[in-house]
């Protein structure tokens, strides 16, 4: 098995970044092989250009940095995106990666009718960190905003399946600890989700 951490937060201290590396370290002492992408770090331009519209459709070719995120994601079994939520949604910089690197032809395929969904091997889970409550989150719709944008546009657009989802919420005022065992829970569930797929594949190969 293998997965892919993409985090987008620009504070290695924070609370997103060490959500990501706990994530990681997790699925690599489940000893699946596992590798971080960090956006900010790496410097990913999330900005969609006259060259990504070029490269975009099927039989295009995309920019060079886009075709080493497509091949980075080859051949991966579980794909983890752990961002904070901003406005309802992730960040610039996280939706400026699907953006440009989910082109058509590697992630979908309009050439065919009914749209042709080319991810159905990868497992895509979501651990999100939020400033609002869990009760603002469902006053104000959060949850269904959320799941509606990515779960179902991005997620089911492609065919990608839904893993395991977890959110933070009210992260700017709690204390440590009671961050500590939120971020536990998302661990523990990305793994056993990724468990879980993996003994289903094998069950398949047998």
């Amino acid at each position: 098995m293998t997965a892919l951490v993409v985090v987008a937060h620009p504070d290695p201290t924070s609370f997103t970044q060490r959500l990501a590396r706990s994530v990681a370290d997790r699925l690599t002492e489940d000893a699946v092989s596992t590798a971080v992408a960090d956006l900010h770090a790496e410097g990913f331009d999330p900005r969609f250009s006259l060259e990504d519209r070029a490269g975009y459709p099927a039989g295009g070719t995309p920019p060079a940095d886009v075709l080493a995120e497509q091949r980075r994601l080859d051949g991966v079994d579980d794909l983890v995106l752990v961002f904070p939520v901003y406005w309802w949604s992730m960040p610039a910089l996280l939706k400026g990666w699907v953006d440009r690197v989910f082109t058509d032809g590697w992630a979908f395929d309009t050439g065919v009718t009914p749209t042709g969904r080319r991810l159905d091997n990868l497992t895509v889970h979501l651990a999100m960190v939020a400033g609002e409550d869990a009760e603002g989150f469902a006053k104000r719709g959060y949850d269904t905003a959320l799941s509606t944008q990515i779960i179902t546009g991005i997620l089911g657009y492609t065919g990608a399946r839904t893993g395991h989802t977890g959110i933070v919420h009210d992260a700017e005022t709690r204390s440590r600890d009671s961050l500590a065992r939120d971020a536990r829970a998302i661990v523990d569930g990305v793994a056993a989700r990724v468990r879980s797929s993996a003994a289903e594949a094998s069950g398949a190969r047998a």
